[in-house]
């Protein structure tokens, strides 16, 4: 008989909207498998424009904007035409239900979205480091 292997030790960012459908899954899945956060409301709390770069910078950009939502569809045809990365950046800060939810922020580097085969691998399987 062996030992199940303790809960994970990390304790993370997560970043997001409360009411978002997204969020709640990936919420009771952390919280399922022991796995501690911080939750950070940023259409509450604001989300700076220099996150979002530096997240830009650690990720790619096409990844963090959210075109699927309701937000995106509202805004003029103009805005959503051949956007780049730094109009990106300036809708999300603008517009923070943009930015696709939730960002988890592991420390070297980050979870867009939520999957839960993604979060397993992330948070659940051993790493050489231990």
């Amino acid at each position: 008989m062996t030992a199940d292997p303790p809960p994970p030790s990390r304790h993370l960012r997560i970043f997001g909207i409360r009411n978002c459908d997204t969020m709640k899954k990936a919420c009771i899945w952390l919280s399922d498998h022991g796995v501690a956060f911080d939750f950070v409301d940023y259409r509450r709390q604001g989300i700076s424009a220099d996150q979002i770069a530096e997240w830009s910078r650690r990720s790619d950009w096409k990844l963090l904007l959210n075109t699927r939502g309701t937000t995106w569809r509202k805004l003029a045809e103009e805005q959503r035409c051949n956007v780049d990365e730094d109009q990106a950046l300036r809708l999300m800060a603008a517009y923070p239900s943009l930015i696709k939810r939730p960002v988890i922020d592991c420390g070297d580097r980050l979870l867009i979205g939520f999957d839960a085969q993604s979060y397993a691998r992330e948070f659940l399987e051993p790493t050489d480091n231990e």
